[in-house]
């Protein structure tokens, strides 16, 4: 399967970049009513407390629940000991407490970079996120998130990066697929900048083990409205924030709209919400769900 892979990618014309046959994609046009969509807290937007020690994975646990929260995206760095996997005994103590509060746990994230020219380095990657595969499985995170990388190293083109990103989320999908995690690339504006990017790459891959986790504020090359739209069926879960970048201005998320086109899509489930930035981050975080509430009940 992996030469049969190799050979269609050779195959494409030299002159065209792999990127460049997906820049048009129909956007979504039916109005769907009833969509089990449940608002998740990723836990990045307490990432200064959790990383500082003034806050853990119980006090965010208990949080989410008292805000009102369907679910959390417990980010897999926050877990002690990062990027070592902690002891099933804590995994199971943050999954029984999360059952207890009513809480589901959405997904979870690792830091990779499939970048990386040096294939020594992407092996190590490739062994994290399978290391972190297994302790979604363990939590009952159904998805996890992983990213293509921050590097542009001389000497190769996008598209030859591209190439042996495409072997590396394959290895890891195949493994998600054995234990029954989705693994699901997040458009960073990093290696992925733009729709046609992400729907290049999930398109090349090709699984239903594979998905995006749209990231509605790391679109910023093109309108990320329009973006959103185009990338959405691909959508298996999010990162809702409070901001977008327009015409390179951060601007509020017009959630109205935003809610609208999820809503135009085949989409359910999660819509786990970020927040960045100064301030105090439980402040920001409820105004941003109350935010998202009211737009899901007015859209």
């Amino acid at each position: 399967m992996r030469r049969r892979f190799l050979k269609t990618l050779l195959t494409l014309p030299v002159t065209a970049s792999i990127f460049s046959s997906y820049a048009s994609q129909k956007t979504p046009t039916q109005n769907k009513t009833n969509q089990n969509l449940k608002i998740s807290l990723n836990a990045f937007s307490f990432n200064a407390p959790l990383m500082d020690g003034t806050m853990n994975l119980d006090d965010l646990l208990e949080f989410s629940a008292h805000t009102g929260f369907d679910a959390v995206d417990i980010t897999a760095y926050y877990f002690p000991g990062y990027p070592n996997v902690p002891p099933d005994e804590y995994l199971y103590h943050i999954k029984r407490k999360a059952f207890k509060l009513g809480l589901d746990i959405s997904g979870t994230g690792v830091r990779n970079d499939f970048t990386d020219p040096d294939k020594n380095k992407r092996i190590e990657h490739i062994e994290l996120v399978k290391k972190w595969i297994d302790a979604a499985s363990k939590i009952g995170a159904p998805v996890l998130r992983i990213f293509a990388g921050t590097q542009n190293p001389s000497g190769y083109s996008k598209d030859q990066i591209l190439e042996w990103m495409l072997m590396d989320i394959n290895e890891c999908l195949q493994y998600g697929k054995n234990h029954g995690v989705v693994v699901a690339i997040q458009n960073h504006n990093d290696f992925i900048q733009t729709a046609a990017e992400a729907i290049c790459i999930i398109e090349k891959v090709n699984s239903e083990w594979f998905g995006l986790i749209l990231d509605t504020g790391s679109y910023r090359v093109h309108d990320p409205y329009e973006e959103i739209a185009k990338t959405v069926r691909y959508a298996v879960n999010w990162q809702v924030k409070e901001n977008v970048f327009i015409h390179g201005s951060e601007k509020e998320t017009d959630m109205k709209k935003l809610m609208s086109i999820i809503k135009a899509s085949d989409y359910r489930g999660y819509l786990p919400i970020e927040t960045l930035g100064q301030g105090d981050p439980k402040i920001k975080v409820a105004k941003l769900y109350n935010a998202v509430k009211m737009a899901l009940k007015e859209s």
